[in-house]
């Protein structure tokens, strides 16, 4: 590089990643975007536009019709020779390299509106100009190609053409649907098309070729710092541009010797404007710091930040210049940082690390990025490097970040329980315990977790460590984002709620009709009887549990157990919710788990035998092929077995599992189905809590069918809700909806029940046993969350 008469060699790239180049990249999401919105607004809602797009002309419309066409006849010959003008234009700057885009852009876009289901299709232009000029003009006004061809091109000169030529150009361009409102005629689809997708070719053409953001204006910079009293001879590229800037090292003549030049361009601005946009939406207004006007501005912030720390003597680096360049860049330079990195220290160093520390918070400052590579020693002095993130007159959340990441730094480099233990000495037990609740995943920066080895480790030891020699038993994790894990989880099932609902209320107005002739006190029976199976359930757990958790407690979150496990397939969202409602109570993880686990293994046993017993006792007379699969489901359910069994053990990963997880739970279960059996008190009330579920179960569908005249038998009902829910429990739908109705009513009718009477009775079974207890559950469980017992 040459630069006043001066030879500056420069080692290394510039050029970002093509994946790095933000500002490309939005242009073709954008474009992509923009071609799905007129796809199916073309394909799916084209009628709805058409008469929308009449009535909008017949409002704004107000030319006779020879004002509108000598309006269309202008804007036929503007877009007729657009593609020219920017050629002109291009030429007239000397623009030589991009003619090979310009070209390639309009070739590529008019190859693509050509593409039709018999090959290519030749635009059907007649150049010599007919008596009526509109009709010359029409040709090309309305054909895509044409249209496709100029955003095309328009596209890829845009970044190099003058601001005032660019905007008029693209005004231009896009008045094309207005001028068609305008003169009352309708907007033609495949033209809009051709605009979306010559605009999306000319992006990736921009994408590919790059722009002039993408030239580094190194001479600036060089002039820059000469100005300064640095003479530069040498560039040196330490990290190229991506999600933060381009870093150079300079070697200049004087006592310095070398300075470290930071810029920063659209790229830079772009990914900022998206990141700050994204943690506006997920994260809680405290922990996002006020956006900047510019990429200028917080430049400049962050050479002032630099000064501050300076000023609080524990700047690793001092701020020589903030400038803002050519073509939308921004210039920081600093000296080299000073002394050795952290990591080279041992931990006798960790006091004066938290005493630095100490020194920003005195000033109210946060860092907001304290990665093992910003902190330096220096003659026993720490001092702190980078503040591209740091913030003057700091609030207390941001303060206590600066806490919570030097735990994890200093733990990752010296260990847990020196790094907590000279924390807590220098800043205080209630500081420490405070910051610790921000020991989170997205209460540190990026940045930081890709630059310490296993931070995940490192974040659980540091809190870990906290706990312990602060002598709390747990330490409440403060929510960083907009919405908790619990928050969202929430959200999805009440949406899984109102999917698998859905059938259910399109039969809800058949369904009331039929409820006029029900018998009301049968049906007050069958909910009484539901009730029962709560309770049943509640016993055998606490039972299961060893009787350590409160039995009303239990019952309670029966409820809400139903409204968990209704919106989530094969109900694994109750033994989820069960699970954590032990652990809560004081049972650890493998307890509960195995607690759980045991119930379960109790209820099938019971279930298979009070099948075997109500088939024994129905006698030969039913027919209970209807529920038996055939035997190819049967060949099939048994070659998938097969394949998982195998799967499971060849597969060293899916063997570890087994080993690792799966196996001391089941060890756990069959120890507690032995201890069980040495304890028949215990036994007895987890088999009859068992029991009461499936019994419960038949009953309120027995009353349920009572309700609207009967015709069938308990034992009858007693084998449907026994085969039926079986079968139905593995229909991959949240609760068995649709799965369990169906099941149900062709059980009931293989056992000869009309069907006007088995619709309603089974529609009446599970209003009473599923939406009833579904809509009661989701306050029981909001209730439930905020007493922290789930």
């Amino acid at each position: 590089m040459r630069v006043d008469g001066r030879e500056i060699p420069v080692t290394g790239s510039l050029l970002p990643p093509l994946i790095r180049r933000t500002s490309d990249i939005i242009r073709v999401v954008l474009a992509a975007l923009g071609v799905g919105v007129v796809v199916v607004g073309s394909v799916i809602t084209r009628p709805e536009w058409l008469a929308l797009e009449r009535s909008v002309s017949n409002i704004i419309g107000f030319l006779n019709p020879a004002q509108s066409n000598l309006v269309y006849l202008c804007y036929g010959v503007a877009i007729l020779i657009l593609p020219f003008a920017i050629l002109i234009e291009l030429v007239w700057r000397r623009q030589w390299k991009l003619m090979a885009g310009y070209a390639a852009a309009g070739l590529v876009a008019g190859l693509l509106l050509s593409i039709t289901g018999t090959g290519l299709s030749a635009p059907q232009w007649h150049l010599q100009v007919p008596d009526r000029l509109d009709t010359f003009l029409s040709q090309f006004l309305d054909d895509p190609r044409w249209i496709a061809g100029a955003a095309a091109v328009l596209t890829v000169s845009s970044p190099w053409l003058p601001t005032r030529v660019r905007r008029f150009m693209w005004f231009l361009l896009l008045a094309f649907a207005p001028i068609h409102l305008v003169v009352s005629t309708v907007v033609p689809a495949r033209a809009m098309f051709g605009l979306a997708v010559g605009w999306l070719v000319g992006a990736v053409i921009v994408l590919a070729v790059g722009t002039p953001a993408l030239e580094v204006p190194l001479d600036a910079a060089v002039r820059l710092l000469a100005g300064r009293g640095r003479t530069v001879t040498a560039f040196t590229v330490l990290r190229p541009a991506g999600p933060g800037p381009l870093v150079l090292a300079a070697a200049v003549d004087g006592a310095e010797r070398e300075l470290i030049v930071d810029l920063y361009g659209k790229n830079q601005r772009s990914h900022s404007a998206l990141r700050q946009l994204w943690r506006r939406l997920t994260f809680r207004s405290s922990e996002t710091p006020s956006p900047y006007g510019s990429m200028h501005r917080a430049v400049e912030h962050r050479g002032l930040l630099a000064l501050a720390v300076r000023d609080a003597g524990v700047a690793a680096h001092e701020p020589i210049a903030v400038s803002g360049l050519a073509r939308g860049w921004s210039l920081y330079a600093h000296s080299v940082p000073h002394g050795r990195p952290l990591a080279e220290s041992g931990a006798e160093i960790l006091p004066a690390v938290w005493a630095a520390l100490g020194t920003l918070r005195e000033h109210q400052i946060a860092h907001g990025d304290l990665r093992p590579s910003e902190i330096r020693v220096r003659d026993g002095v720490v001092l702190f490097g980078g503040f591209a993130s740091a913030e003057y007159g700091a609030s207390d959340t941001q303060l206590q970040s600066d806490i919570a990441q030097l735990l994890v730094t200093t733990t990752s480099l010296f260990g847990r329980e020196p790094a907590v233990r000279t924390a807590i000495e220098a800043l205080g037990e209630p500081a420490v315990l405070d910051a610790s609740r921000r020991l989170t995943k997205f209460a540190l920066p990026p940045g930081m977790r890709r630059s310490v080895p296993d931070w995940s480790d490192r974040l659980g030891e540091a809190r870990s460590e906290v706990r312990k020699q602060t002598g709390q038993d747990r330490i409440e994790a403060e929510q960083i984002t907009r919405f908790s894990r619990n928050q969202i989880i929430q959200l999805v099932l009440l949406v899984g709620l109102v999917y698998v609902a859905y059938p259910f209320i399109s039969a809800v107005p058949t369904f009331f009709t039929q409820l006029r002739t029900a018998n009301w006190w049968w049906a007050l029976l069958g909910l009484g009887i539901s009730s029962l199976t709560y309770v049943g359930a509640a016993v055998a757990l606490w039972a299961c549990a060893s009787r350590g958790i409160s039995l009303w407690g239990l019952i309670v979150m029966q409820i809400a157990n139903t409204f968990a496990a209704t919106t989530t397939p094969a109900r694994i969202g109750g033994l989820a919710l069960s699970v954590r409602y032990l652990q809560k109570g004081g049972l650890g993880a493998v307890r509960a788990t195995a607690a759980v686990a045991l119930q379960q293994a109790v209820q099938v046993l019971t279930h298979i035998t009070l099948l075997l017993f109500f088939s024994v006792a129905a006698g030969t007379s039913a027919d209970l092929s209807h529920f038996v699969p055939d035997a190819t489901v049967l060949y099939l359910i048994a070659g998938v077995g097969v394949g998982i069994i195998g799967t499971f053990t060849f597969v060293p990963k899916l063997r570890g599992w087994l080993n690792d997880s799966v196996r001391p739970q089941l060890q756990e279960v069959l120890g507690e189905l032995v201890a069980l059996a040495r304890d028949p008190k215990r036994s007895v009330l987890i088999v009859l809590g068992c029991g009461a579920i499936t019994l419960g179960q038949a009953g309120a569908l027995w009353a349920s069918v009572q309700a609207f005249g009967g015709g069938t038998t308990f034992i009858t009902v007693t084998i449907v809700t026994m085969i039926g829910g079986t079968l139905a429990s593995a229909a991959p739908t949240p609760g068995g909806v649709g799965a369990v109705e169906a099941a149900l009513i062709g059980g009931l009718a293989a056992f000869g029940l009309p069907a006007e009477v088995a619709v309603p009775s089974v529609l009446l079974y599970r209003v009473l046993t599923c939406w009833l207890p579904v809509f009661c559950g989701w306050p029981i469980m909001r209730r439930l969350s905020a007493q922290n017992k789930i």
